[in-house]
């Protein structure tokens, strides 16, 4: 009996998936998206609003907005770790239709509209607050079903909203800081590694991996019960360092 194997990841897709199925209809995602999807990016002050004329085509700023406001619900705490969650989170796939934006520009778009989002951020908390989001209840947006719950604990006064809606934002600011003092810190950390570098890695993961199966085999045939090694050498670390020197 063997065990439940997964797909092979060489197999082809006989039939196109649909991006729009990577989510339940109740899911929290699907107000991000219609609600980034009704704001004014002129009339709320981010940079280019607009795609230009010549040049490269850039990042919709709707797209990069919609990442932020998922990772801060999300707890995303980098630029990096948005780039991580845009290409392997289902959510995160299904609200950006697939697309990749690299941490560069992830980060240079947060610092081109520093007062935008904090404005955009702001006016989310506010709706979160009044529809309970959260507290993980939903109300119906966009045409999608979500769950709800009368309760004296969610029936808000308006003092109460603001006094919320003041704690949130004043949270947003906090989020946006801590995303620059982690880009920062990551900047001078590991870096991030190229293909032909994380390809290094591996081989020399399968060298010490080889080297070990050889000392096994050694000593089982021996008899002896350890290896002694003058100057072993130690598997790489996370950052690709393979006995303090770089791979």
């Amino acid at each position: 009996m063997e065990f439940i194997r997964g797909e092979s990841r060489e197999q082809t897709l006989l039939l196109p998936e649909r991006v729009e199925d990577y989510v339940d209809d109740n899911n929290a995602v699907r107000v991000i998206d219609a609600y980034v999807n009704s704001l004014d990016m002129a009339g709320l002050g981010f940079a280019k609003p607009e795609p230009g004329n010549t040049g490269r085509p850039a990042y919709n700023p709707q797209d990069l907005l919609k990442l932020y406001v998922y990772g801060y619900m999300n707890k995303a705490r980098s630029s990096r770790r948005l780039e991580t969650e845009s290409k392997r989170n289902l959510e995160a796939l299904r609200l950006l239709g697939k697309l990749p934006p690299d941490h560069k520009t992830i980060a240079d778009f947060r610092r081109d509209n520093p007062a935008a989002l904090k404005n955009v951020f702001r006016n989310f908390v506010r709706l979160c607050v009044r529809t309970g989001l959260y507290g993980k209840e939903l109300t119906a947006i966009d045409g999608s079903r979500f769950k709800a719950v009368n309760s004296r604990k969610r029936n808000y006064t308006e003092q109460q909203i603001q006094d919320k809606t003041a704690k949130m934002t004043a949270k947003t600011g906090e989020y946006l800081e801590e995303l620059d003092r982690n880009d920062a810190a990551e900047a001078g950390a590991c870096g991030e590694k190229s293909k032909e570098e994380i390809g290094k890695i591996i081989g020399s993961l399968r060298r010490h991996k080889q080297r070990y199966e050889g000392y096994a085999a050694e000593l089982e045939q021996t008899g002896e019960k350890q290896k002694s090694l003058t100057d072993a050498e130690k598997p790489p670390d996370a950052c690709g360092r393979e006995n303090g020197r770089v791979l």
